[in-house]
């Protein structure tokens, strides 16, 4: 298939760029990120000044214009941008501090209901390699009306405590749990989709890095709500990749971002633990996306060199971005042996960016099956991010993407082949049934041929 030339001159950082929105957006529970980042530093000094009135006003023009002029949708989503600054303008003159300011952004950006289009304080941008953040370490999600705990992290007050996968969470802080994932939507001018309302949920927890807060929960089966008084401290999740059995000639492989380590990773893993595996399972859930020239490495160890992952368009239609499956991988200089085995894909909500495109062009290709729930729906592109004045960082969805089949995956994402939802039963037993599933179709498979 032709691409554009203007496309093969595109930069595949700019791939790159465009997961980190969601990297960050789906981190961990209570995510909030003080990461001082090289654009920051690039301000330098004499950078506006966000104390003064003219500055703050000077800072809300630039995002205003930069978006007016870069959105991918020119129409910007049938929302009235005139209107928006008229009546947002004024309480960034009048902000407090940078904090009031930032808030008064962040709504004027919220009104897109677009979480990629985001916009990062002096100090708070993102390094989407290594995630450092600040949590309770508790994750949690919502299930049949309920906020409920699906992991606590180690070593935390959580675990400490008794707080356990399954239990529900009741509230937070004095405030139920329902009206404060509802009062950060409303703060953020949120829309109703499915990925702004995930992150609300696993921003739960969010607050001040060193601070407490109450969480009431109770147990599956039991009446008695517990409480318990929680610690918010700084901690940091690297990438990770890890190979493991399943019985019968099935590998699992499972990372949490696509980068060139974890593609030559999986590229030796071919020849080393992975060598004989009559099946893989690929488990992406919680996978917030990466580089684009890492997930086409991947996808070329498991598709043939040539094919099409898709194209990302600009708001004039033009193919600014066409990933291909190529003969020789960019993330080692190694040979690679190409698995012909059979596959399977776990996804889940949090399954975003560039694992929806890897997902999709595996599965439109005929290459693998899809297990487990539905993906984020958050896959739009960043060509390149912008200074603020006062050093603040700003992101702005400049591309849209559809597969090489022609599906738009923007707030729709990639559905299942085969459904399977955890249950609380599942998360207080440790069972994981959509693993469970995908090694039987894979084993199936095998029997069938």
């Amino acid at each position: 298939m032709k691409t554009n030339p203007d496309a093969r001159k595109f930069p595949w950082a700019a791939l790159a760029t465009f997961a980190l929105a969601c990297l960050l957006a789906l981190a961990p529970a209570s995510v909030a990120p003080r990461v001082v980042a090289r654009e920051a530093f690039d301000a330098g000094a004499g950078a506006e000044s966000s104390a003064t009135r003219e500055g703050r006003l000077r800072i809300f023009d630039e995002v205003w214009e930069q978006v007016r002029e870069r959105y991918f949708d020119p129409s910007m989503r049938g929302v009235d941008w005139q209107e928006v600054r008229r009546s947002l303008r004024p309480r960034a003159a009048e902000a407090r501090d940078e904090s009031e300011l930032y808030a008064v952004l962040t709504r004027m950006l919220g009104s897109l209901q677009d979480p990629h289009t985001r916009v990062f304080a002096p100090g708070e941008s993102a390094d989407w390699r290594v995630q450092r953040y600040v949590s309770v370490g508790v994750s949690v999600r919502e299930m049949a009306g309920e906020v409920v705990v699906t992991d606590v992290e180690r070593g935390s007050d959580a675990r400490r405590a008794g707080l356990r996968a399954g239990d529900a969470v009741l509230s937070v802080g004095g405030e139920s749990a329902e009206g404060l994932i509802a009062r950060r939507l409303a703060e953020q001018a949120a829309g109703t989709s499915a990925a702004e309302r995930l992150l609300a949920v696993t921003r739960l927890f969010d607050g001040p890095r060193d601070t407490e807060v109450a969480v009431v929960f109770r147990r599956e089966g039991q009446t008695r709500e517990r409480t318990v008084v929680l610690r918010r401290e700084a901690r940091t999740r690297r990438p990770s990749f890890e190979v493991r059995g399943a019985g019968r000639g099935v590998r699992v492989v499972r990372f949490n971002v696509f980068t060139p380590e974890a593609a030559a990773q999986f590229a030796r893993s071919l020849v080393g633990e992975l060598k004989g595996a009559r099946a893989i399972v690929l488990d992406l859930r919680d996978n917030g996306g990466g580089e684009a020239e890492a997930m086409a490495d991947f996808a070329s160890t498991l598709l043939p060199a040539g094919l099409s992952l898709g194209r990302f368009t600009d708001r004039e239609g033009r193919v600014r971005l066409e990933p291909t499956t190529r003969a020789v991988l960019l993330s080692t200089a190694d040979s690679f042996a190409r698995f012909h085995g059979r596959v399977a894909l776990l996804t889940n909500a949090r399954t975003a960016s560039a694992a929806e495109v890897f997902a999709a062009a595996l599965r439109e290709a005929g290459r693998a099956r899809v297990v487990g729930e539905a993906t984020c729906g958050c896959v739009l592109g960043i060509e390149r991010r912008h200074t603020l004045p006062d050093g603040g960082v700003l992101d702005i969805s400049e591309m849209d993407y559809h597969t090489a089949g022609g599906a738009r995956l923007e707030g729709r994402g990639v559905s299942p082949d085969f459904s399977v939802e955890p249950t609380r039963e599942d998360l207080r037993r440790g069972r994981d049934r959509a693993l469970e599933m995908a090694v039987e179709i894979l084993k199936t498979t095998e029997k069938a041929e």
